[in-house]
């Protein structure tokens, strides 16, 4: 029987990820652990949170998550084209950040994700949303969580795992 420490509530767990779409083409990927509070409300994609429960550092699991489970359909209405012209130069180009504010106030970032017949495209949608994903991940370690990091529920928070 292992009696390493376990995946399980209020535990500081670290792993590191690769993410797939179904051809098998690597999305994202971090061979740096990330960490999170298992069980908080950390943020993390709760199928693959889930998944972790019990698990124990060096093991491994491959979790498949279809759009709903993770990061949404994608919504057409966060899509908006215009001329070329119309946007600042500083926007020309893929995978610029471009920041729009409602009439509440709320702020939220698009990237521009197409630019061609001399009109440009951004999109506010998550960029795995409508994807079905295979998340692979390995747990490197589990232990207790400080009573800092139960209060701020996360460890890192640089991974495409938490929303």
């Amino acid at each position: 029987m292992n009696d390493s420490v376990r995946v399980e509530r209020n535990k500081a767990v670290y792993f590191t990820y690769s993410i797939r779409d179904e051809s098998g083409e690597i999305l994202e990927q971090s061979d740096l652990p990330i960490g999170y509070v298992h069980g908080t409300e950390s943020g993390l994609v709760e199928k693959v949170e889930m998944a972790l429960e019990g698990m124990a550092a060096g093991e491994t699991l491959e979790v498949p998550v279809s759009p709903e489970e993770g990061f949404g359909p994608t919504d057409p209405d966060l899509t908006y084209t215009d001329d070329l012209a119309n946007v600042p130069p500083e926007y020309h180009r893929i995978g610029a950040e471009v920041q729009f504010q409602n009439d509440k106030g709320e702020v939220k970032t698009f990237l521009v994700s197409r630019i061609e017949d001399g009109k440009l495209t951004v999109d506010g949608n998550h960029p795995l949303a409508g994807k079905n994903l295979i998340f692979n991940v390995k747990v490197t370690e589990v232990r207790e969580a400080t009573p800092d990091e139960l209060q701020r529920k996360r460890l890192e928070d640089n991974s495409a795992l938490l929303h």
